[in-house]
């Protein structure tokens, strides 16, 4: 764009002459103004661009100092042009010529400052680049050296705490498939080949159709509590296998996630994510106090070879207290009313759950 100072001559811009007022000036960019302005010439594309240039030209002549230095300016290329008259025309092309070589080597002066300061931009934009690179290997290879030399974190290798809810399953069944496992004691027949059970602690729910609440229920949930962990593992891996008795029974654990503890036991690679197939065991006696297991039961009675015979040391719930010891009966009632509202909590869930699936 050409600029006031150069190619553009304000004077002839505005319609003024070198003897012009101020107010001159005034008047004159007010009038041309208004047929240049964008607002009133929105079909001419260059029409910002003649703005601009008029009001440059505005400024300038207002700038005392500048008009000085431009009505100098003005002066001296017209007393050239004057003496250019004169000339003849071997002394003209000369002329002509001289200027048309500054032109171009001024151009071309121009041409190759920007092209040098485009290479040096690139130049650093690229050394940049390379620097920001460098430092992200030394990140990177200063967080794996520091990766490499720490210990292994101790909550890692210690096995975590057994929640007294990691031993107990949900079971979901048809009744229509399932006529009889309607009670504890039934259940607690079916899962026995698994192992021992808390069978005083089994609760089962059965809820009729929201839509036909005048008929028999069709679907039963049951929480069922083993005493061992890994009887509760091997019940759940034989969820809907009809060769484990479990033709139609959905088995998972109440928590809605595998416990914590056999998770660790695959991390630490002592126990198969996928069990062989189940032997035959005998089906354990499912009454008796219920109790936390310190150890998961042996080879010979897991359905589960790839079952752990032991646990790591985790603590160990309380067992029920034995009855008829005499300064223990306040305990024992304690307990019995603890246990009372875990079965109760336990019905709740089930009955939330039932209602959430619309069953």
């Amino acid at each position: 764009m050409a600029t006031p100072d150069t190619e553009v001559n304000p004077y002839e811009l505005l319609g003024l002459t070198l003897e012009c007022t101020e107010q001159d000036i005034r008047t004159a960019y007010r009038q041309t103004s208004r047929k240049v302005h964008p607002d009133r010439n929105r079909n001419d594309p260059d029409a910002a661009r003649k703005f601009h240039v008029l009001t440059q030209s505005y400024e300038l002549l207002l700038d005392p100092l500048r008009r000085l230095a431009l009505d100098a300016k003005l002066r001296v290329k017209a007393a050239r042009d004057e003496r250019f008259k004169s000339y003849d025309n071997k002394r003209k092309n000369m002329v002509t010529e001289l200027e048309e070589r500054e032109r171009a080597f001024k151009k071309a002066k121009i041409d190759q400052q920007r092209d040098e300061a485009s290479r040096w931009q690139e130049t650093e934009k690229i050394k940049d680049e390379g620097r920001r690179l460098r430092e992200e290997r030394e990140n990177e290879l200063r967080r794996r050296e520091q990766e490499a030399n720490r210990p292994p974190a101790e909550d890692n290798m210690d096995a975590p705490s057994l929640d007294p809810l990691d031993t107990t399953i949900r079971l979901k069944y048809r009744l229509s498939a399932h006529p009889s496992l309607t009670t504890p004691t039934a259940l607690a027949a079916l899962l026995a080949p698994f192992g021992a059970i808390d069978t005083e602690s089994i609760v089962i729910s059965s809820k009729a159709p929201k839509k036909s609440p005048d008929k028999p229920p069709k679907h039963a949930t049951a929480l069922v509590p083993f005493k061992q962990i890994g009887d509760a593992f091997a019940a759940v891996c034989a969820s809907g296998r009809a060769d484990r008795g479990m033709d139609g029974i959905e088995a998972g654990w109440v928590g809605g996630k595998e416990p914590d503890i056999l998770v660790w036991l695959k991390k630490m690679g002592k126990l198969s994510a996928q069990p062989p197939p189940p032997a035959s065991r005998p089906s354990p006696n499912s009454s008796g106090p219920a109790q936390l297991p310190q150890t998961a039961p042996t080879a010979s009675a897991s359905p589960f070879s790839s079952f752990p015979t032991s646990f790591p040391d985790l603590p160990s719930m309380p067992a029920e207290p034995k009855a008829a010891a005499p300064g223990v009966d306040y305990e024992a009632l304690t307990l019995m009313r603890l246990r009372q509202a875990e079965r109760e909590r336990l019905e709740r869930e089930i009955l939330e759950q039932e209602a959430a699936e619309g069953v």
